[in-house]
């Protein structure tokens, strides 16, 4: 941390130069990637705006992050969904992450949307008081399905004809 900036906290929106520290800490958070990748996702997404991601910066160095976005499904409201969350190990409990949710919140209500949504593993049970304790409800539990595709056309549906 910067001495010359003691215990002084700032939310701004990431940028390319955080790659680093973005890295690092999506390390603890249990997805490991290289700065080469975070620093190419930063400046996707920093072309987008529906999908921000937030920067908490204790004393001049970057303590935490928020990634947000809009989600839109055909039998729901629009809602911002947190795609995730993580302060550094070092200052937790510090209402670090609590600001970077309100930075969240704030964001989403000048969209006009009032419905936020957070996933979180069963596993995570400090997390999982974090977001109660900040007036999240537990609505339900979910299995999580994934597959990767290609463009071969391998495992294609069949056409079927009227």
């Amino acid at each position: 941390m910067n001495p010359a900036e003691p215990n002084t906290l700032s939310i701004r929106e990431v940028a390319p130069d955080d790659s680093a520290a973005v890295a690092r800490l999506s390390g603890e958070l249990g997805y490991p990637q290289s700065v080469e990748t975070i620093r190419a996702s930063i400046e996707a997404l920093s072309r987008r705006t529906d999908h921000p991601v937030f920067v908490a910066r204790l004393s001049g160095e970057v303590a935490g992050w928020i990634e947000v976005s809009l989600t839109h499904h055909l039998v729901a409201e629009m809602r911002t969904e947190i795609g995730g969350l993580v302060v550094a190990s070092t200052v937790r409990s510090r209402g670090i992450g609590g600001q970077l949710v309100a930075q969240a919140e704030l964001w989403a209500v000048a969209r006009g949307v009032n419905i936020i949504l957070v996933r979180s593993r069963i596993a995570r049970e400090d997390a999982h008081r974090f977001y109660r304790s900040a007036g999240y409800a537990h609505i339900k539990t979910s299995a999580v399905f994934t597959k990767k595709i290609d463009d071969s056309g391998a495992n294609s549906p069949t056409a079927v004809s009227e």
